[in-house]
């Protein structure tokens, strides 16, 4: 059975199971989705125009959710497909909470990411799908359904904190598991002259390499707007300290309506603004690999590298990676001009060896290996993206930064969203192969390390990536290896 014919199946089966609203019709052969519409039920489905065919260009589609008093509206996405972009300003879906695009939004998505559960504070939701001239997906489908907020009064489910330190724990803590389909935001304020520093006693959250189901995020001030996002984390390794910018902090929970865990329990305190606060926050993206935790340890330098290299490549980012391999020339004579610099140009010690031939592989001829196929077959990883850094690393290599377009195999490859953008971090064996360059898009193949970044050897399978690509790769990806 094909991916399309699966889809088919799956929307036949909703429709004959559970009914439709009035943004849907059903024929006699399948449900039909409708461009925008009002939905007053207590739950049922509501989907991109036309789907499972692909959606419509130059488009707009509004879908009014109205659920029952007393209830607020949850949202999950069973398929969701609209064109890439790391800022989605071609294809997107925004989700509001209300009726109105003047409330707070919830959230704007593209890509084949599937969001995670959206909840709303009310009894109303919209949602608004936009479509450019070119390039469609297959759209979404999202079920909704009024849920009960989480009240009891022997817990506390978020709300406004003035005190100048506290905690935040997940409902139920530590007696049982978070209840499921829970959303709580947690307001803390302290004084103006003041941060907020948030650390972790315990952390214990459904795992996801992209954190769509149960998540904890952290916002700096008072708003969820994702240009103020500093991490969503999930799985359970705690992050590292969280550190606001300023003296407001919002701290949202978020639980789908299955798997359910411990949950976590942090506590804050207010520092000085100014004071020197080692910051770990900057970079971090999602914590969803429980495997990691055992694997640190035992090598406690490489996660340094792969943590404070990137954030110094803005600092230094067209200069370096063309300055610092001309120095390499001068250690094939050693007996020729001893000079200071020339002294330091072999660098003994990071394998103390001679310094020419730093890695055997780079010495190899500069060609891929293999076919596409065959490339897909034997890689851990397959994506698209943007490559935004290249920089100069430890023996020879090159650590790249790559804004995600679309991940084909992912596998343990640690993927980070900072807003609205989903990015990971590669190293490359030999820094000038295979051959990147910054600012253009590629389809990048490869292996994944214990430290679950991505690993690229001379012959890795590498290609500029255009949207028709995608199609090949999808079709690739759908056939047994």
């Amino acid at each position: 059975m094909t991916h399309v014919d699966c889809i088919w199946v799956l929307s036949l089966f909703l429709s004959l199971n559970l009914g439709w609203t009035k943004a849907q019709e059903t024929n006699n052969t399948r449900p039909v989705f409708h461009c925008g519409g009002d939905l007053v039920t207590d739950s049922g489905f509501v989907g991109s125009e036309g789907f499972p065919s692909f959606y419509k260009p130059n488009s707009k589609c509004t879908w009014r959710i109205t659920v029952p008093e007393g209830t607020v509206v949850m949202l999950t996405f069973r398929i969701f497909d609209l064109e890439a972009d790391s800022q989605c300003r071609y294809d997107y879906l925004d989700v509001y909470n209300g009726h109105s695009n003047l409330v707070q939004k919830l959230g704007r998505f593209c890509g084949t990411f599937r969001p995670g559960a959206l909840i709303s504070t009310t009894n109303t939701m919209m949602l608004e799908m936009g479509s450019d001239a070119e390039t469609q997906g297959r759209g979404f489908v999202a079920y909704f359904s009024g849920a009960k907020p989480y009240v009891d009064d022997q817990q506390f489910c978020g709300g406004k904190i003035t005190k100048a330190q506290g905690e935040i724990k997940t409902p139920n803590w530590p007696d049982k598991k978070y209840p499921a389909a829970t959303s709580c935001s947690w307001l803390i304020t302290v004084e103006p002259d003041m941060v907020i520093q948030v650390k972790f006693d315990k952390f214990f959250l459904e795992a996801d390499t992209y954190c769509r189901f149960d998540y904890v995020a952290f916002f700096n001030g008072g708003e969820k707007d994702d240009s103020r996002l500093i991490g969503r984390y999930c799985g359970d390794q705690a992050p590292q300290p969280i550190i606001a910018s300023g003296n407001v902090l919002l701290v949202q929970f978020v639980s789908d309506s299955s798997v359910t865990s411990d949950g976590f329990l942090a506590h804050y305190t207010s520092v000085p603004s100014g004071s020197q606060i080692t910051a770990f926050n900057s970079g971090a993206g999602t914590r969803s690999i429980p495997q990691k935790p055992a694997v640190k340890p035992a090598a406690p330098k490489v996660p340094a590298t792969t943590i404070q290299q990137p954030v110094q490549t803005a600092k230094y980012v067209p200069p370096e990676p063309t300055r610092r391999p001309k120095p390499v020339k001068p250690t094939r004579g050693r007996g020729q001009g001893a000079t200071s610099q020339d002294k330091r140009v072999p660098v003994t010690r990071p394998i103390g060896k001679r310094p020419v031939p730093q890695n055997p592989l780079c010495a190899k001829a500069c060609k891929r290996d293999g076919t596409i196929k065959i490339s897909f077959c034997a890689s851990e990883f397959v994506i698209t993206g943007k490559v935004t850094s290249l920089t100069p690393g430890p023996r020879g290599t090159l650590h790249i930064s790559v804004s995600l377009i679309k991940a084909y195999k992912a596998g343990q490859l640690t993927i980070s969203q900072v807003g609205e953008t989903m990015s990971v971090k590669l190293v490359s064996q030999c820094k000038k192969c295979p051959l990147l360059r910054r600012g253009a898009n590629y389809i990048i193949m490869g292996q994944v390390d214990e430290d679950g970044r991505g690993t690229l050897e001379p012959g890795a399978f590498t290609a500029p990536y255009k949207a028709p690509h995608d199609r090949l790769l999808m079709n690739i990806n759908n056939q047994p290896c």
